[in-house]
């Protein structure tokens, strides 16, 4: 059992531990399956484990074949298979083998099993054939019929005893016949109606046109007397105009002659005809 020495922190100092190297137990190979173990099971973690795989496993890390290798990692493998054929060479020597057989005897190579197989080159072969008969058409499958429960009755019913067909028919041709006329006079009395509607549509349009043309004449009768009005007080203005303006000195024939234009241009009198020669 390896030592182990414990030292105590001194005072100011930190805690130390040592211990010797020793040989751990012999692990098995393989797990024993009837071994019956009481105590807790040994796990090992995969974070460390060489064989599991780490990273992406898609793209894999191929060097191009273009990159020239290195001539250390070449060497370094040269001679890792050298050390290995070495130690090949140094464990079949070491092997113990069979004394050298006497002359006129060799040594051969014998099955050790159980049971003797005949060891051949070729392995024989053979044709066999079998005929079977031509598959036959799977028949249809038959209905499900459950089976019976209970007992059956039978009973007699003679002509009239149920009911009376004419007279039972009766209540239900009266409801028909009466659906039916009365759905037919909805349908004749929704046409009219509607033509109704039509006609009052009809009529009320025509009384609106009819109505937006005399609103149309109203509303051009006030235009033209609003445009009259203002030519009017225009007129009326250029008169008061030039009547506020001082008399100028003029002769009596053109004086004369100016007041008849401005008149007739006014509209306000009809033209007047004089003779000026009479005015000295």
């Amino acid at each position: 059992m390896a030592a182990t020495a414990a030292k105590m922190p001194d005072q100011g100092g930190t805690y130390t531990f040592q211990s010797k190297p020793h040989e751990g137990p012999p692990a098995m190979k393989f797990r024993d399956p009837y071994q019956t173990t009481n105590g807790p099971a040994l796990y090992g973690n995969i974070m460390y484990d060489r064989r599991i795989v780490r990273g992406n496993t898609y793209a894999q890390h191929v060097l191009p074949a273009t990159v020239q290798p290195d001539p250390i990692e070449v060497q370094r493998q040269a001679e890792a298979r050298r050390r290995i054929l070495a130690r090949k060479r140094a464990t079949d020597q070491l092997r113990p083998r069979s004394a050298e057989p006497v002359e006129g005897r060799k040594h051969i190579d014998v099955q050790t099993e159980l049971y003797l197989e005949e060891i051949k080159d070729r392995v024989e072969e053979a044709d066999v054939e079998c005929q079977t008969d031509a598959f036959l058409d799977r028949p249809p499958t038959p209905l499900f019929v459950p089976a019976k429960t209970g007992v059956d009755n039978t009973t007699q019913i003679l002509d009239g005893e149920l009911f009376d067909f004419d007279i039972e028919v009766k209540p239900i041709l009266e409801v028909l016949v009466g659906k039916t006329i009365e759905q037919a006079l909805m349908e004749v009395m929704e046409e009219e109606e509607l033509a109704n509607l039509r006609a009052q549509q009809r009529q009320f349009e025509e009384l609106r046109h009819a109505e937006l043309v005399e609103t149309q004449r109203l509303e051009e009768q006030e235009r033209r007397h609003c445009e009259e009005k203002q030519r009017r007080m225009a007129q009326q203005r250029e008169v008061l105009a030039i009547e506020q303006k001082p008399p100028e000195r003029l002769q009596p024939g053109h004086s004369l002659r100016t007041i008849c234009q401005i008149l007739c241009h006014l509209c306000l009198v009809p033209s007047v005809k004089m003779d000026t020669s009479t005015i000295q």
